[in-house]
């Protein structure tokens, strides 16, 4: 294996050259609430320290350490008790952020039943859809929510978080083995502790079936951000949502790691609301979006506008949807001092790659290096050989972090993963000489021009070099004689309506290669996107499709 950058050339892979993580044996029967206790137990004193483990950033309510494990404990025997729950159970959570999710996701996943999180701004459609691809025994609802369960589901039963009988499974007896109580329960880390939705950006939803192995490994692999002052402990930002794939693992592997992590309940504060609620509880590390780090890159959020807002922060983690490179850039220049860590990761395979210090985190084009555990094939997309450094293929990668498989609906396991196993990614990628991994972009949004492969995200961050443009997003257009034309959607800032489509097609002619230059420009008012920043490329060619059916484009 080359020490620089990993690849062995016996077997044409990659491997990560960061040091090993202590995963327990595959065979032992661990699951993560059990990992997680005796890992925290491991770095905190004994008794437990009274700074809370989860802190409602929005209203300062605190929860400590004793006092979730003691919810933990109660709510489990109650959920065991009353509404019989069972290892093998799929538990649907359909609730706004609260103190209560995290204690309800533990509670689950002790007893060896599954948490499936769903947003609570989802359709009655889309929980319909969940419904039937999960198959649930048990919702977790909210007076706001339930309205949105499938009435005709006559046979599951139906929770409300807000209601005196679930703030009562909270503080009620637990009993013990002598009287009569039930034995702890054996839980594999081959089952399944998490079923969570792909964003359906190039279809309908796909539902992701993930282990406990997968929830101990990440609380391995992301690094704590220490604080500068000496005996400081760890406080965390949660600023995406606990319903997401991102956010989920990520408040767990808080949980397990001895931090204070602070969640943001407001319900539509945007990215304001993070930052003021980093700034209030002094955050030492953030895991937002990128339309958070773009805020504080052009100094919105309301307190401060630059370092002075957020003295103790030292390190911004980014994902959910891809950052542009400008915005990187303009985040380092306003923040110095604060490591902003780009990484690679999907709902399916987990975190792949990631940014972990001052060095790596300069490399701002990149998603950084592969996570301890992981391994990774670049394979030709046409020959199906295996590619070397700084050769374009699809990203391929076998993981502790790879989902179990798709749960529900038509999606099969063979269409995932190869015949060797292998998670296949649908990402065009490339590792440089020194082990940093490059997105070029998705396989199935290449721009075919001619003989050429064009990729949209390349152009994305040239429109957003271009002084004016305040969000951009390119797509394909049909065209009879060459194909597809790279076509530009632009929303312009305010106080600059006078950049016009010659301007910006000139700006991007001079930046790149002549069958790469942007063929149209359409100026619109907003660029659709998930809250996580994740651009929705099916309604722009909607749009598209639309206006040639009206030929007013």
């Amino acid at each position: 294996m080359d020490p620089r950058n990993g690849f062995c050339p016996a077997t044409r892979t990659f491997r990560s050259l960061r040091p090993p993580i202590a995963l327990p044996p595959e065979d032992a029967p661990v699951s993560f609430p059990s990992f997680a206790l005796r890992l925290f137990k491991t770095l905190l004193p004994s008794p437990l320290p009274a700074h809370p483990a989860l802190v409602d950033a929005s209203t300062g309510a605190a929860l400590s350490f004793p006092a979730l494990l003691a919810r933990v404990r109660f709510l489990a025997a109650a959920l065991r008790g009353a509404l019989g729950v069972a290892g093998g159970d799929v538990a649907l959570v359909l609730a706004p952020p609260s103190l209560d999710v995290p204690v309800l996701y533990l509670a689950v996943l002790s007893l060896g039943a599954a948490v499936s999180p769903l947003s609570p701004l989802s359709t009655a459609g889309d929980v319909a859809r969940a419904v039937g691809l999960c198959r649930p025994s048990v919702v977790f609802a909210t007076a706001a929510t339930v309205g949105k369960v499938p009435a005709a589901r006559t046979k599951l039963t139906v929770v409300l978080l807000d209601s005196p009988r679930f703030e009562s499974f909270l503080h009620g007896h637990e009993p013990a083995e002598a009287d009569g109580g039930p034995p702890p329960v054996e839980v594999r880390q081959c089952d399944v502790a998490a079923i969570s939705y792909s964003s359906g950006t190039t279809g309908r939803t796909k539902a992701v079936a993930q282990s406990h192995r997968r929830l101990i490994a990440t609380s391995l692999q992301v690094p704590s951000a220490r604080p500068r002052a000496p005996g400081g402990h760890v406080v965390t930002l949660l600023g995406v949502p606990m319903f997401h794939s991102y956010g989920f693992h990520m408040l767990m592997r808080g949980v397990a790691a001895a931090e204070t992590t602070a969640v943001v309940t407001a319900p539509r504060g945007g990215a304001a609301a993070v930052l003021a609620a980093a700034a209030r509880c002094r955050a030492t590390q953030m895991f937002v979006a990128p339309p958070v780090v773009v805020a504080m890159a052009r100094g919105g959020g309301g307190v401060g506008g630059g370092p002075e807002g957020f003295p103790d922060l030292v390190r911004v983690d980014c994902g959910g949807a891809p950052l542009s490179t400008a915005a990187a850039s303009t985040f380092q220049e306003r923040f110095p001092d604060v490591e902003l860590s780009l990484a690679l990761g999907s709902t399916e395979g987990g975190v792949t790659s990631k940014m972990i210090g001052h060095q790596e985190c300069r490399r701002i084009k990149s998603t950084g290096r592969l996570f301890s555990g992981v391994e990774a094939k670049i394979v030709d997309v046409i020959s199906g050989g295996l590619l070397s450094t700084n050769e374009h293929g699809e990203l391929c990668i076998r993981s502790p972090n790879a989902m179990l498989g798709y749960v529900g609906g038509n999606e099969t396991r063979i269409s995932a993963f190869d015949s060797d196993g292998w998670l296949k990614t649908g990402d065009l990628c490339y590792f440089d000489e020194d082990g940093f991994l490059y997105v070029v972009d998705r396989l199935k949004d290449l721009i075919k021009y001619k003989a050429y492969q064009v990729a949209p995200t390349e152009l994305e961050d040239v429109l957003h070099l271009i002084p004016g443009i305040f969000d951009a997003a390119v797509v394909p257009y049909p065209d009879e004689e060459v194909g597809q034309l790279p076509m530009a959607f632009v929303v312009r800032q305010n106080g600059s309506n006078n950049l016009t489509e010659d301007q910006i097609m000139e700006f991007v002619a001079k930046k790149v290669a002549p069958y790469k230059k942007i063929r149209k420009v359409v100026f619109v008012d907003s660029i659709p996107r998930l809250p996580s920043g994740k651009l929705l490329r099916r309604e722009l060619h909607k749009q598209i499709t639309l206006s040639q059916s009206t030929s007013r484009l």
